[in-house]
């Protein structure tokens, strides 16, 4: 009897190798082996069942672990279902390739769920602010509604396919190894659809655009989410549909900027009102609203209006209109003011610019006769 080759040396991985290491050192293997890849070969399947008796042994910590303190000897008297060779491909394969090389030992007909979509929805800042009742078009893929799903023509129906019995796999038994692969048949489907529906062409599924409404709430912002749930694409063989995420994108307002809930808007006073104070009107995201100026207001003061910014969230209260206050100095006086103004000015001891001669030139004696 030919003497067994070292587990490590047959998959190309140190003694060390992680788990990581190994699999993927087996999956290259595999795929290169596979008596489905070399029919006929009966090279290719031996090293295919080297390959895999190696993985099942290093894969297993207890099996592993027996195999490094005492070689093939130790596996053989160990007790091990592996002794036996009762090596589950289905197993093998679940664990190495998921859904990579589908059709080795995983049905194709296992309901699949709908693929959720998202929607990006652009509301003005008004429409936050009072909420709206919002339709939007949504494309996606529905299930036919003239076969109702099934793929078949109208008065015909699916049968089972007579190859795989409905089963989606065909099994095949090559020495200890039982190796399951897509039903050539029916690809994996289990069912044949002998007239297909002209609808979807057999798919059972058509692309549509669906009509939606949903309330936009008071108060959301850019980046909010709704999440409509079976709004999504229709699932397949029966599985439920996916969901619909709406993504809420505020247009940038023209006169307002949002700072969370409150509003920021921007008011001119005069040099007078912001400093003996005064009452202005402003504008609102609803209308004028009146604003009290304290005496002695500075430039880019922020005086608040209670409740007039975005509501909060599912609350009742809303934020505050910020007026940041921008005031304004005075232009092109006539003689009476500029009158009033310089003895204001001389009041306080405050220097200014006389049209009739500069401060200096009258504090140190000159005039434009002396030029």
């Amino acid at each position: 009897m030919m003497q067994k080759r070292d587990y490590y040396e047959i998959l190309a991985v140190n003694r060390d190798a992680d788990e990581d290491e190994i699999k993927k050192a087996y999956r290259k293997l595999a795929i290169q082996y596979h008596p489905d890849k070399n029919p006929g070969n009966k090279e290719a399947e031996n090293k295919f069942k080297e390959a895999t008796e190696a993985y099942e042994v290093l894969r297993t910590p207890e099996k592993r672990q027996l195999y490094n303190r005492f070689g093939h000897a130790g596996l053989e008297n160990s007790g091990s279902d592996f002794g036996g060779f009762g090596v589950n491909l289905d197993d093998i394969f679940g664990d190495v390739f998921g859904d990579l090389l589908g059709g080795f030992g995983a049905s194709q007909r296992t309901p699949k769920r709908g693929r959720s979509l998202q929607y990006n929805l652009e509301v003005t800042l008004e429409e936050v602010i009072h909420g709206k009742r919002a339709k939007i078009q949504v494309p996606r893929i529905e299930s036919c509604p003239t076969c109702e799903g099934s793929g078949a023509k109208h008065g015909t129906r699916v049968v089972t396919c007579p190859q795989c019995h409905g089963r989606g796999q065909v099994s095949q038994t090559q020495g200890f190894f039982t190796m399951s692969r897509t039903c050539p048949h029916c690809r994996g489907e289990g069912e044949i659809i002998q007239e297909p529906c002209s609808s979807c062409a057999g798919k059972g599924l058509v692309r549509n655009t669906a009509e939606i409404e949903l309330n936009i709430d008071k108060g959301v912002d850019t980046g909010f989410k709704y999440q409509l749930r079976g709004e999504g694409e229709s699932g397949a063989n029966g599985a439920p549909p996916g969901d619909l995420y709406v993504v809420i994108n505020v247009v940038p307002h023209e006169r307002f900027q949002r700072n969370q809930n409150d509003l920021i808007t921007s008011a001119k006073v005069s040099f007078v009102q912001a400093a003996l104070g005064g009452r202005i009107k402003v504008d609102g995201i609803d209308g004028p609203e009146v604003l009290d100026i304290p005496p002695g207001t500075q430039y880019g003061t922020q005086l608040r209006i209670a409740n007039k910014g975005v509501p909060h969230y599912r609350r009742s209260y809303s934020g505050d209109l910020v007026v940041v206050i921008e005031v304004e100095t005075p232009k092109n006086l006539n003689a009476t003011e500029r009158e009033k103004l310089a003895e204001f000015a001389n009041l306080r001891g405050e220097s200014y610019h006389s049209e009739q001669g500069g401060f200096w030139d009258k504090l140190l004696g000159r005039n434009d006769e002396d030029e």
